[in-house]
């Protein structure tokens, strides 16, 4: 993969300087906080401490109180409550608990995720129906809703109640609901836009909890908010960040039953859980529910009070994930073969690709992989019921929620935000759309967006990578989307040992500069190896890693990319 290197621009040095000082942190990590805008010293010290007291007020949020009132009054009178979520990690957390907290309340609730391939997506009429059979009035539905607008109609029609707790984009028209809980809907002052949907929920139970009295009960449930939030990839900054930090205290100190069966499934009960072990580990084998099967069971799962029971229901998920990375591999090999071809010629910049027989829980996954191999916006979509069905995928600075908007006339329904969405469309429909969404891509996308971006924070001289250096950088942690783990840059580096090619072509040397050498690891890069091999000095840019081996913890630096020093 090339990349180009763009450098964060630092404040001055006595301002750099200030900082260091009055956090007593290294220069380097100074440097860091002030090239990503924390430059006072409350907002950088709010920033490496956390505190649950940073979570905004749930009433500003337009809405709630309305949304509070009819939860209360369902629960003083024994109505039932129907929890409509989705089938994703986000989806299926904002349900499980919701579940859970109303029915701490003394509320009496019962929750509906639908079936990927039979149900699709979003608060649809077989729910409702369902709702209805169940005797519900109030249905509450979580990651879902925003453009609702039928169904919600539909609802009101059999008297039942609706409230809305969404994230995503809202469509010209609003569901004509009890309460509309999204933050980034036309009229709404909350001071943080970029919840997760079980963030979103969070804030209802939050407001609830508060109504009573109890405003601590809600702490509980912040292990549902770090799984789903890491998981959905909203930015972990502001709000998002203490209520992750404060999660992941929670999901680390006393996991409830479900997240310990997955845990110990996977065999990631050993080390701290932290957001990169939720999207690498928890998240696939959460999603994979609903992938290859019913979704409903990572709400059992993540419901039991039982271990038993749960780690029982963690097996059957694990196996799950397996045969979902088995039809991943598959998918993405033919979908791999069609994108080369499709670009070959050089004047595409989308990828919109379609077969009768891909899988539909693994094309959202293939659609990111063709992003990270090719770099364009990439649709993935297969047949379903007749229709073509599927997801898309963004580069950076691409809106492709928007750029679908602009090719509604050839879609049944779509939504999601400006990075992702979900989209269904007639098949005859599919080349005429192709096009359209190619010529649009075409307006917006530059020569320099096709290659990606790699974000350098500072340079950072070898020698200043003491002990002291790497335990401050855990205090930057949750590492997610728009807090990333930061990327260092060093000049006039050699190989004190060689290189070797590892694994899978990955390059390992032991990285020297002015006498101070550290292990390096640069996956994937063996393309690179005459860059760095024979004595030639080359310049990286990397993060900073702990190596876990045979109980021994290592300091090292992962290469994210290299350059001799003569270009």
């Amino acid at each position: 993969m090339k990349y180009r290197w763009i450098f964060r621009k630092s404040n001055d040095d006595g301002a750099v300087q200030n900082l260091a000082k009055s956090l007593s942190i290294p220069e380097g990590l100074a440097r860091v906080l002030s090239a990503r805008g924390l430059v006072g010293n409350s907002q950088a010290e709010s920033f490496l401490s956390p505190s649950i007291e940073e979570i905004h007020d749930p009433f500003l949020m337009d809405g709630m109180e309305a949304a509070v009132e009819r939860v209360e009054r369902a629960v003083k009178s024994g109505e039932m409550i129907w929890i409509h979520g989705d089938y994703d990690v986000d989806g299926t957390a904002s349900a499980s608990m919701m579940l859970l907290f109303l029915r701490e309340i003394g509320a009496k609730a019962q929750y509906f995720i639908p079936h990927r391939q039979g149900d699709g997506y979003g608060l649809s009429a077989a729910s409702i129906n369902k709702a209805r059979e169940a005797g519900t009035s109030l249905i509450i539905t979580v990651d879902c809703g925003i453009t609702s607008v039928e169904a919600v109609r539909l609802a009101a029609s059999y008297g039942i109640d609706v409230i809305v707790c969404d994230h995503h984009e809202p469509g010209e028209s609003q569901p004509d609901a009890v309460a509309i809980l999204d933050p980034i809907k036309p009229g709404c002052n909350y001071p943080f836009k970029y919840l997760a949907a079980c963030g979103v929920a969070y804030k209802l139970i939050q407001a609830l909890s508060i109504n009573r009295g109890e405003s601590e009960r809600a702490y509980n449930y912040l292990d549902f908010v770090a799984v789903a939030s890491a998981a959905d990839i909203v930015p972990l900054i502001g709000e998002n960040r203490a209520l992750v930090f404060a999660g992941l205290e929670l999901l680390n100190a006393i996991p409830r039953p479900g997240f310990k069966g997955l845990l110990d499934c996977a065999d990631m009960n050993r080390n701290p859980i932290t957001t990169s072990s939720i999207i690498f580990g928890l998240a696939p084998r959460i999603n994979a529910a609903g992938r290859v099967g019913d979704a409903r069971r990572a709400v059992e799962m993540m419901t039991q009070s039982d271990e038993v029971a749960a780690f029982a229901i963690a097996q059957e998920l694990e196996r799950d994930n397996r045969t979902r990375r088995t039809l991943d591999e598959f998918t993405f090999e033919q979908a791999f073969r069609e994108a080369e071809a499709y670009l070959a010629d050089g004047n595409r910049r989308s990828l919109v690709l379609h077969r009768d027989d891909w899988h539909a829980g693994v094309i959202g996954i293939v659609a990111s992989r063709l992003v990270e191999k090719f770099h364009v916006p990439s649709i993935m979509l297969t047949t379903v019921d007749s229709y073509a069905k599927g997801s898309a995928r963004s580069i950076k600075d691409f809106d492709i929620h928007g750029a679908l908007k602009s090719c509604e006339r050839f879609l049944l329904e779509f939504g999601g935000h400006k990075h992702a969405a979900g989209l269904s469309l007639s098949v005859e429909n599919i080349p005429a759309f192709r096009e359209e969404f190619d010529s649009i891509a075409h307006a917006a996308i530059t020569n320099e967006m096709m290659i990606p971006e790699l974000l350098i924070d500072t340079e950072l001289h070898l020698s200043e990578l003491s002990p002291q250096f790497f335990e401050t950088i855990k205090k930057f942690a949750p590492f997610g989307h728009h807090n990333p783990k930061p990327v260092f840059y060093s000049r006039h580096v050699v190989s004190a040992n060689g290189v070797k090619i590892v694994g899978n072509n990955h390059l390992k040397f032991r990285a020297l500069q002015s006498n101070f050498t550290i292990d390096a690891i640069g996956f994937n890069l063996g393309d690179k190896l005459a860059f760095c091999r024979n004595g030639r000095s080359f310049s990286i840019a990397y993060t900073l890693e702990e190596n876990t081996h045979n109980g021994n913890v290592t300091p090292q630096i992962s290469i994210k990319d290299l350059r001799p020093d003569s270009i």
